[in-house]
């Protein structure tokens, strides 16, 4: 099984995918470091040299190449469902997993370099980032909402929600 961890910036994709595959001995996958390994650079650089259309069309590479992979657990970028037709795509090569946080918990998760590299939320103050995510949010919720598990990450810690995938994982 292909377990795809979707979401908006800065949930934990990555960290809870990470804990994961580890525990289910899995290999793991971060749809944003693959496409900085293919394409030499880090996201944001690519986004502000290149244009949101390239970096986006790097990501659905990244995300085809997924496929080729057996069971696997894949951490997305938190625009990649969103563009195009990429969660349909998900849908048709795995399991979906949406992990949902609000943006106060985002917001209390990001790290001042974590705030930093993340070009959309750079130079907006803390009352600026919180009405920015959560208009953005609120745009992304619709399409995050179609995943095939929906985890409200409120009540949760990090391991508790990657023990609690783990046992999907293995279970199939």
């Amino acid at each position: 099984m292909r377990l795809y961890l979707i979401g908006y910036m800065a949930t934990g994709k990555s960290t809870i995918g990470r804990k994961i595959a580890k525990r289910a001995e899995l290999p793991f996958f971060d749809t944003d470091h693959m496409v900085e390994e293919a394409e030499g650079a880090e996201c944001a650089d690519i986004i502000t040299y290149a244009g949101e259309e390239y970096f986006r069309a790097a990501e659905r590479r990244a995300l085809e190449k997924t496929a080729e992979q057996g069971s696997a657990i894949i951490s997305t970028g938190g625009g990649l469902p969103i563009w195009g037709d990429n969660q349909a795509w998900i849908a048709e090569h795995g399991v979906s997993v949406y992990l949902k946080r609000t943006p106060e918990q985002i917001i209390s998760r990001l790290s001042p370099y974590g705030r930093q590299k993340r070009p959309k939320f750079r130079g907006l103050s803390d009352e600026e980032l919180l009405q920015f995510m959560h208009a953005h949010l609120a745009e992304r919720e619709p399409i995050y909402s179609k995943a095939d598990i929906v985890i409200d990450c409120s009540e949760m810690s990090d391991w508790e929600i990657a023990d609690r995938l783990v046992e999907l994982v293995t279970k199939n």
